[in-house]
């Protein structure tokens, strides 16, 4: 097993920080790691805050919404555009969603809480599967169902029909969300429509533009009252349930598949592995890139290092934000042969290793 600590200098550092740091107080230094590769510092996982505050209203609403479709039907767009921050990893790669992701809004008297799955379809290898059941685990955990389609794909997939054929096996009703309206005319439209009608599983059907955000706000406002009343389970100002450990984890291989979409596969991964706060308010991250295979770590790490210098300055500048602070990241990669196979992965993920 190696990494990429010994090989070439993977760290990176922003050459604008001093201006973006008087410009807009954004910036960020990178921090570095001691020669023996320790460091101390302990990591504490937080739901993610947003102000203002609201008061819990006299008759509330709570429930939970899961948003399925086949694979890069833009459930994680929806998601994010539905919460207002990014909670979801985004990618033009299908499957990168792999564990449930807990989205929290508030919408007058609702608290709508949003289960982003990964995305159903036939599955063929071990992490697959895991995937597939949390998906539908989510299903049959929600109080909505919504089932979002690509209408850019034309033709309805067959990974779309046969999720439509076991809600209905199931005697489930779900809402349909017509997904990326801004690219197809409305005659295409309606005919999708009227296609999914005649299925009997659908009991509303909306057109949105996750993108754009055109629709979100009526379908948020429509998932709202179709919530039971009961107490809220968040506090009001809690955007989500993932740990931020792992959420800059997800944000850092959103990044990495972004910019090497054509060459790396699927089989790499990010872990957090220490999480250190400074008394000035920053934060140090030191994550890791796993990869299977020694030509896929010379792939992250470019020519000389400047791929993984690309990629940290990418996920610096969006954790930033996010967290509101200054952020020292720090990024390694290292070859772990067969972590798709390995069971701490899955409990890391909220996956199931032994699902079938």
């Amino acid at each position: 097993m190696t990494d990429g600590r010994d090989d070439i200098d993977d760290s990176f550092e922003d050459e604008d920080f001093e201006d973006a740091a008087e410009e807009a107080a954004e910036g960020s230094e990178d921090g570095a790691e001691d020669e023996d590769g320790e460091e101390d510092g302990t990591v504490q996982g937080a739901g993610i805050e947003l102000p203002p505050l609201v008061s819990m209203p006299e008759h509330p609403r709570c429930g939970f919404v899961a948003l399925v479709g086949a694979p890069n039907a833009g459930k994680s767009t929806l998601l994010n555009a539905m919460i207002g921050s990014k909670v979801s990893i985004v990618s033009p790669k299908v499957q990168t969603t792999r564990t449930r992701v807990l989205g929290i809004t508030i919408e007058g008297d609702s608290q709508l809480i949003f289960v982003d799955t990964p995305g159903i379809f036939k599955p063929k290898r071990r992490l697959d599967r895991a995937m597939v059941a949390a998906a539908w685990q989510g299903a049959d955990d929600a109080d909505v169902i919504g089932v979002l389609y690509d209408v850019s794909r034309r033709g309805i997939d067959d990974d779309t029909r046969s999720i439509v054929a076991r809600l209905k096996e199931q005697g489930r009703q779900a809402i349909l969300i017509l997904n990326k309206i801004d690219l197809v005319k409305r005659d295409v439209l309606l005919g999708i429509a009227d296609e999914f009608q005649q299925s009997g599983v659908f009991t509303d059907i909306f057109m949105v533009s996750a993108s754009t955000e055109d629709g979100v706000a009526h379908l948020r406002k429509f998932l709202a009252e179709r919530l039971p009343e009961g107490p809220w389970h968040f506090p009001e100002d809690q955007i989500s349930d993932m740990p931020m450990r792992l959420l800059a984890a997800e944000i850092t291989r959103e990044k990495l598949f972004l910019q090497l979409h054509q060459e790396l596969p699927y089989s790499a991964t990010v872990e957090t592995e220490t999480w250190e706060e400074f008394d000035d308010g920053s934060v140090k991250i030191s994550q890791v890139i796993f990869v299977q295979r020694e030509s896929q770590k010379a792939i992250v790490l470019g020519k000389g290092g400047q791929r993984i210098k690309s990629l940290g300055q990418s996920a610096r500048g969006e954790l930033q934000k996010m967290l509101e602070r200054r952020v020292h990241l720090i990024l390694f990669v290292k070859v772990r042969e067969g972590w798709v196979d390995d069971p701490e992965r899955y409990s890391a993920w909220g996956l199931d290793f032994g699902a079938s």
